[in-house]
């Protein structure tokens, strides 16, 4: 169930029937609604501050919902604490900041994501450093896509030793033509190989330098 269709929740409504997941699209707007009523299993404009209307719907039989409101800041805090009453076991909430995000943890939202402070920081990482794609997770741990350093190159990552010099590990590999595939001590680095390195923040970003 998604529950505001903006960008970020038309978005997520189409990729998640991409992947053939049911989805309950729910709007105030009856033209939003219109306009994916044939692009989701079922779609519906309600007032999501209205609990009776949310339970007329089935809401709370949901195991998962996504609560993807952004610009009204009190319906989307209401809908979250009413979602969380009705015991739905999972519920993804948007924020657009920090306090909204702390609000929504507080009202029962078990995840938070703040779309664009996330992808501000990403595009941050990858404007200023060589990285080809970066993804942070908790702890300042992150990964990184980047090209192979030239010390690298023509030999094994055993002989090479990125790990035990960088503190980074080289996850997997991926070869012009080919998928990505996981790496092993025995594997070998061409110059034009693309490499996935996991680590600590700092010493992946130092690691991308060196290409």
């Amino acid at each position: 169930m998604i529950i505001g269709l903006g960008r970020f929740g038309g978005s997520l409504a189409t990729e998640l029937m991409r992947q053939h997941t049911e989805v309950l699209a729910l709007d105030t707007r009856p033209k939003v609604v219109d306009g994916y009523a044939d692009r989701v299993t079922h779609a519906a404009v309600v007032d999501s501050t209205d609990g009776d209307a949310l339970r007329q719907l089935g809401v709370h039989r949901f195991k998962r919902a996504v609560v993807a409101i952004g610009t009204d800041l009190e319906a989307s805090i209401l809908t979250t604490s009413l979602l969380a009453d009705f015991g739905v076991p999972i519920i993804w909430a948007k924020a657009v900041s920090r306090q909204h995000a702390s609000i929504l943890e507080r009202v029962g939202a078990h995840h938070v994501v703040l779309p664009e402070h996330d992808m501000g920081e990403r595009v941050a990482h990858l404007v200023v450093g060589r990285m080809l794609d970066y993804i942070e997770f908790e702890d300042d741990y992150t990964m990184v896509k980047t090209s192979p350093p030239a010390e690298a190159v023509g030999r094994s990552l055993s002989e090479s030793a990125l790990r035990s010099k960088y503190d980074i590990t080289v996850v997997s590999i991926k070869r012009p033509g080919e998928g990505f595939t996981y790496a092993t001590a025995d594997t070998v680095v061409r110059p034009d190989d693309l490499l996935i390195v996991a680590g600590r923040s700092a010493y992946t970003e130092r690691f991308a330098e060196l290409t």
